[in-house]
C-alpha cells in the first residue's frame, strides 16, 4: 500500500479510521455510550487485528445524532430507532431523486 492509497482511504466515509477512544473524544461522550450504541445495533464498529473497535466518519455522524437525541432526554433505545428511521428516509429520498433523474433522462416529456 502506498501513501496515496492511505490518504485516499481517509477520505472514504466508510473507512474505519477512528479508535473508540478517539471517537468518544470527538463526540464528547464516553466509550460506554459508543458500546451502548453497538449493543442497540445502531452502529457496528469494525475490529482491528488486535480486536479493538474502529469507527468510520459515517458511524460517527450517526452516533452524534443519537447523542443529540439522548441529550434532549430521549431514551437511548428510542434515539437509536429514530436515527435508523431518519437514515432510511434519507436513503429513500436519495433513491427517489435518482429514479426521477433517470426517468426524466429516458422520457423528456415526463420532465415537463
Amino acid at each position: 500500500m502506498t501513501a496515496d492509497d492511505t490518504f485516499g482511504r481517509l477520505e472514504d466515509d466508510d473507512y474505519p479510521a477512528y479508535t473508540m477512544g478517539r471517537a468518544a473524544d470527538m463526540l464528547g461522550t464516553t466509550q460506554g455510550f459508543l458500546r451502548a450504541l453497538g449493543e442497540a445495533r445502531l452502529i457496528t464498529p469494525l475490529r482491528s487485528a488486535g480486536g479493538h473497535r474502529r469507527y468510520s466518519r459515517y458511524q460517527l455522524r450517526i452516533a452524534a445524532r443519537a447523542r443529540e437525541l439522548v441529550d434532549q432526554g430521549t431514551p437511548i433505545e428510542a434515539a437509536c430507532r429514530i436515527v435508523i428511521l431518519e437514515d432510511q428516509l434519507e436513503e429513500a429520498r436519495r433513491l427517489n431523486a435518482a429514479y426521477r433523474t433517470a426517468t426524466a433522462a429516458d422520457d423528456p416529456k415526463a420532465a415537463a
